[in-house]
């Protein structure tokens, strides 16, 4: 009878944990960090229980594999919620619409309804104002737009990244509104990344 193939730990359990970890030495991690050393995994367990804690093998591909100390409950707890976190972020999709910064009136309202429609849909919205040839000496009219493109979603938006410029286009990036979320407008945050769904304007030459 053929013995069966050795893997990893099923996916509902990605981690092994107290008896389950198969190597003979693991290094141990303590409860609040601290770094205990290379135990036999009887002496690693027994620190564990003293503690009332679990042993959970986190680094299982490093020789010897690592272990931490730690409540396997609220360890998987965390887990879950990092993931419906990701999950939920990965849903939202960054569109584009753009601007110049001597744009008239009535085509700023017609971004702005587009952007709303997109930021109500719970997508993220990054407004560009693309400077071309001489135009680059009114970089300060094109951030003049882009927040009053900011100001005119306020009720839907918030800014997660302010102005910034990047060759010849100046960049704001706005996120949905959340109820109980932060008020105001600006929030200096994080970088973008690559847009999809851009508004049909031309790039610049």
């Amino acid at each position: 009878m053929m013995r069966g193939r050795r893997g990893p730990p099923p996916e509902k359990e990605k981690y092994r944990v107290n008896r389950r970890i198969r190597a003979r030495e693991v290094f141990v991690i303590g409860p609040n960090g601290e770094q205990i050393g290379v135990k036999e995994i009887n002496e690693a367990i027994l620190i564990a229980e003293q503690a009332e804690l679990d042993l959970v093998e986190v680094a299982p591909n490093v020789n010897p594999p690592v272990c931490k100390v730690l409540d396997y409950g609220k360890f998987k707890y965390e887990l879950k919620k990092k993931q419906k976190h990701r999950t939920k972020n990965a849903s939202a999709v960054l569109k584009e619409v753009r601007v110049r910064p001597k744009i008239d009136v009535h085509d700023v309202d017609i971004k702005v309804r587009r952007a709303r429609e997109w930021l109500t849909a719970g997508n993220k919205v990054q407004v560009t104002c693309v400077f071309r040839g001489r135009e680059m000496a009114y970089q300060d009219l094109g951030r003049a737009v882009l927040m009053r493109v900011a100001h005119m979603l306020e009720d839907v938006a918030r800014i997660e990244r302010n102005p910034q410029l990047e060759g010849r286009r100046m960049n704001l990036l706005l996120t949905r509104r959340t109820a109980g979320g932060p008020g105001g407008l600006a929030r200096p945050g994080g970088g973008g990344s690559a847009t999809s769904g851009a508004d049909p304007e031309p790039d610049p030459a």
